[in-house]
């Protein structure tokens, strides 16, 4: 476990020590890296072990971002349907501080499903993670299964993929595919589809099924960014590993690291709507 109070202190904690508290490797393997050049401190190689470090510095290891700071906390959440994506709903709705009060962290959503979609979604207190994975520019992809109305053809496929037209504009799936038959509802045929998409525009999934003439009676969120929901039960809750928080971490590094060269190129990026799928 790594200590936050020696950690913060003005020296800060030789750097083997830090990655061995962090569970990455033993004090002995980690100064054997350093010697190696594989792990670097704020994007510089660090050769010495002694170099001391703080909370607010950025390890890699390999080129994966290690997380020294215990204060910060990531959580898995299977939302049922019916939850809405706050912490605090006006209406009265069934919200997120069922599962977020289990936690002595203040814990808050990184984007949104809608109440009626549930699947994977992710509580934390890093507030600077949470920026970069929901904000649209950086293009997190998601992947969803839908069980829809009808039987869904090749052609069908295909034309989610290569693009098709709605009120707010143009829209592909990065990939999609049929997964065969799915239980009927009373009034005909169902299938089921898996869609991946970066796009966070209004509850973008719904209305492509929909445009193609597919409606979907139940949507799950399956995947986001490296996290997937594997067995976890619908309303349950797991903290990241130690692997997955490294790949959020270093998806939020380089997302950055672009948006800052396309800052001081001057050049537009491509932003849509800053939401999830799409407010409640």
């Amino acid at each position: 476990m790594i200590d936050a109070e020696s950690l913060s202190s003005r020296e800060g904690e030789r750097l083997q020590k830090v990655l061995a508290a962090a569970g990455v490797a033993s004090r002995r393997v980690a100064e054997d890296w350093i010697a190696q050049g594989r792990v670097r401190v704020n994007g510089e190689f660090v050769l010495e072990p002694g170099r001391r470090v703080r909370p607010s510095d950025e390890l890699e290891v390999d080129g994966i971002v290690v997380q020294i700071d215990p204060t910060r906390r990531y959580v898995l959440l299977n939302k049922p349907v019916g939850f809405v994506s706050s912490l605090a709903d006006e209406a009265g709705r069934p919200d997120l501080r069922k599962f977020t009060d289990a936690y002595p962290e203040r814990l808050f959503n990184v984007g949104r499903l809608d109440a009626h979609t549930s699947g994977l979604l992710l509580l934390t207190n890093d507030g600077g993670l949470a920026n970069v994975l929901a904000h649209p520019s950086f293009g997190v992809s998601k992947t969803y299964i839908a069980k829809v109305s009808g039987t869904v053809s090749a052609q069908t496929i295909a034309r989610l993929t290569t693009g098709i037209e709605l009120e707010d504009g143009p829209i592909a799936a990065d990939r999609a595919r049929a997964l065969g038959n799915a239980s009927p509802p009373s009034d005909g045929p169902a299938s089921l589809v898996e869609i991946t998409l970066h796009s966070g525009r209004n509850r973008i999934v719904r209305r492509m099924l929909d445009a193609v003439g597919h409606p979907v009676i139940n949507l799950v969120r399956r995947q986001f960014g490296p996290l997937t929901l594997g067995s976890l039960p619908l309303g349950s809750t797991r903290d990241l590993t130690r692997d997955e928080v490294g790949a959020l971490l270093t998806i939020a590094r380089d997302a950055t690291a672009s948006s800052a060269l396309l800052s001081s190129a001057h050049l537009p990026s491509t932003e849509e709507p800053a939401t999830e799928d799409g407010p409640e």
